[in-house]
């Protein structure tokens, strides 16, 4: 799996937010909107998109990721 990479807060709280809204179908509903902005040519919010796509599949793993101390 592939580490969201996050330029700014904002990202976080959209994942949250989609979370609160969507549940168990937050990332679908990322999916949508990065296709949407990649539809309509914007590659800079289709990009953002799939990083909070990423981040929420990471938040959604029950089971520890990385290096356990």
């Amino acid at each position: 799996m592939l580490l969201p990479y996050l330029s700014d807060r904002a990202s976080v709280d959209d994942a949250a937010e989609l979370m609160a809204m969507y549940g168990d179908d937050a990332a679908y509903e990322a999916v949508i909107r990065a296709d949407h902005s990649r539809d309509l040519g914007n590659h800079i919010h289709f990009c953002r998109w799939r990083q909070i796509e990423r981040l929420i599949l990471l938040l959604s793993i029950e089971l520890p990721l990385g290096t356990l101390h």
